[in-house]
């Protein structure tokens, strides 16, 4: 058996109630592959954390647990190799929760983007009982990466814990800088992303409308299957350093959207500039289309 660990992270996070509310600004973490360290530090995570949109409401008799994540590494991270990452799910005096409920299909999605938000993944540990998640991931370049691992302790709402993880290295310059495009060709395909509101508003609804067309005959593709138990996902983040949970936004879409269309209504709580993370799934094969937008 491979000997693991470098660090432990420990972050406190409440559950989510009814997707909104806002969360303070937290001490940044950090687990490094460069010497065996263990950190047991918790934040409180619960205020209002108005950036989760999650298309359903919670029952309001449900009592509200405060949980944390502990992340484990192996000793040395190196970019670009598998990493064989641990999450243990605990209440606050440390014991194991170990019933999750199932919910966009998984019992956790796990999502790890760089801090400048150059990268993007998304990932399913897997559940091996007593509160323990295990998943391989690839750290592409050097560089502080932040987890938002999503879960749903059984009979409880969903609840939101950030780690981060530092991988050594030379951090590569950006190869751009932000670009504020409205379509990306991904393969055979065209994504193209229409804004209801051409200002978007922070702390005001708006509709995002993803128009998918095949890029020889520029009509609307027909086909899309369900991912995760959806049209299609989207993920979204506040350019922020560091990134705290009050930067993540989640939107799941409309069910009845038409063919080549994927729409999502959600709300940008703080002004800033965000990158969007859309997800949708055509012959089997997930598809990611990234953008940028501002909000005044």
């Amino acid at each position: 058996m491979k000997r693991f660990w470098t660090g432990i992270i420990v972050l406190t996070s409440l559950l989510i109630v009814s997707g909104c509310s806002s969360v303070k600004k937290s001490d940044k973490t950090q687990v490094s592959g460069s010497e065996p360290h263990q950190t047991d530090h918790q934040h409180n995570m619960s205020s209002e954390h108005q950036g989760h949109s999650m298309e359903h409401t919670s029952d309001g008799a449900k009592t509200n647990i405060t949980t944390q994540a502990k992340l484990t590494t192996p000793k040395n991270l190196i970019p670009n190799q598998p990493v064989n990452l641990v999450i243990n799910i605990q209440d606050t005096d440390g014991k194991s929760i170990n019933k999750f409920d199932t919910f966009q299909e998984k019992l956790m999605h796990l999502i790890i983007v760089r801090e400048d938000l150059a990268t993007y993944d998304h990932i399913h540990p897997t559940y091996k009982g007593n509160g323990r998640f295990e998943v391989s991931a690839n750290f592409s370049t050097p560089g502080n990466y932040s987890l938002f691992s999503d879960y749903k302790p059984s009979g409880q709402n969903e609840a939101l814990s950030l780690m981060q993880i530092k991988i050594p290295g030379s951090i590569p310059l950006p190869k751009s800088l932000e670009k504020f495009e409205k379509t990306k060709v991904i393969s055979n395909v065209k994504v193209n992303l229409d804004v209801a509101n051409q200002n978007i508003q922070a702390g005001k609804e708006v509709t995002l409308n993803f128009d998918i067309k095949d890029t020889a005959n520029n009509q609307p593709i027909k086909g899309l299957e369900t991912y995760l138990g959806e049209r299609g996902h989207l993920v979204i983040l506040k350019s922020s350093s560091p990134l705290t949970v009050a930067d993540y936004i989640h939107a799941h879409a409309h069910k009845n959207s038409p063919d080549g269309q994927i729409k999502f209504v959600t709300n940008f709580p703080q002004p800033g500039t965000y990158k969007l993370w859309m997800q949708f799934q055509r012959n089997g094969k997930v598809s990611t289309a990234d953008f940028w937008v501002n909000v005044v």
